[in-house]
């Protein structure tokens, strides 16, 4: 096993029967994570992306059997911030120092494409990256989007076994999720996805297909996060035993496979542990999305239970999170990271 995970942190290859291999057997679980570590360090280095995190709508036309805002949950509180009051909330991220913004929603058909093209627009005056996470659009949406200066989307597939996808996302195509996300590296987006780990009848075979289909495409950034039901979902008893080391270990994996990407530190796994974030940090993770979104907002975009949110003062949120990361030898940087930008740095010293 140690001479496997040597060979993967070398070669960046893995087989699919290799990455099960990894997966299964506990005892690979501390190397993995040490070897995903000296990856990401000699990669990305030890600082921390910071990107704020903008959830300005929870509608979804959608239906996913394993997210809080599908749109049969009749005890969600919906609510849209308008045009006004995203830009904003953008504004207080760049005052605080942040140099991009996630806008994040349900599918929300309120906002029309000439609408998010001018919001768009408007964040970009204010020296912002852009990453957008609003689901499934045509192949001309993203033309605009990218037109109106979107720098980055994200499109988590949460899995490529097709049958699960279809079983668990109803009325909705895996083919048409794949498309998207041809899609956007058509358009020249820095492409994220990612995998729901713990899906009911998920197994190590498709989760080693996931991590084999984000190489192959290749993705710029990677989301991995644990399953955890909601109550007002049919997913609402499934069990989550186990969940939280599965993710490290897809984390750690991904790392090995792309050295160079982007990998966030997801919320859900601090949700699960309390020390989530940083033990994602030192598995492979470089990246924290900080909920800039004010507590009305952040108490209703409720995707699944025990969602951590980050308080209603962005200043104080940042120098806590200094404090944390300083404790394991980690440091914020506000920058865009860019997909390659420390190597491309590295490279022109």
């Amino acid at each position: 096993m140690r001479q496997l995970i040597e060979r993967a942190e070398q070669s960046h290859t893995l087989s699919k029967e290799e990455i099960v291999l990894l997966l299964t057997d506990p005892e690979a679980a501390p190397l993995l994570f040490q070897a995903a570590d000296r990856v990401r360090q000699k990669y990305v280095g030890d600082e921390v992306y910071l990107r704020a995190l903008i959830e300005f709508s929870s509608f979804c036309k959608n239906n996913c059997c394993y997210c809080g805002l599908r749109k049969d949950n009749l005890h969600a509180r919906r609510y849209r911030l308008t045009p006004e009051q995203i830009l904003s909330t953008a504004r207080l991220a760049a005052q605080t120092g942040y140099k991009t913004v996630v806008l994040q929603s349900g599918e929300d058909l309120w906002f029309t494409p000439p609408l998010m093209a001018d919001i768009i627009k408007e964040i970009k005056k204010l020296g912002l990256a852009i990453t957008l996470s609003i689901g499934e659009k045509t192949r001309p949406e993203y033309a605009l989007y990218r037109q109106a200066g979107a720098d980055r989307y994200l499109l988590r597939i949460e899995t490529t076994d097709q049958a699960l996808y279809e079983k668990w996302d109803p009325e909705m195509s895996w083919q048409n999720r794949a498309r998207c996300l041809q899609d956007l590296k058509d358009f020249g987006y820095e492409v994220g996805s990612g995998s729901l780990v713990g899906l009911p009848g998920q197994t190590p075979e498709s989760l080693a297909d996931d991590l084999l289909f984000f190489k192959a495409l290749p993705v710029d950034m990677a989301g991995i996060g644990p399953f955890i039901p909601h109550p007002q979902t049919p997913l609402a008893q499934a069990e989550v035993k186990g969940h939280f080391e599965l993710s490290l270990k897809m984390m750690a994996l991904m790392r090995l496979l792309l050295p160079d990407i982007n990998i966030p530190a997801t919320t859900a796994m601090e949700s699960l542990h309390p020390q989530g974030r940083l033990l994602a940090l030192q598995s492979g993770a470089n990246v924290i999305m900080p909920n800039i979104s004010d507590m009305y907002c952040q108490e209703r975009y409720d995707l699944y239970p025990g969602k951590v949110h980050t308080g209603p003062d962005a200043a104080q949120y940042i120098k806590e999170l200094k404090e944390k990361l300083s404790s394991i030898g980690r440091t914020v940087l506000f920058s865009p990271g860019f997909h390659g930008d420390y190597l491309k740095g590295k490279a022109s010293l």
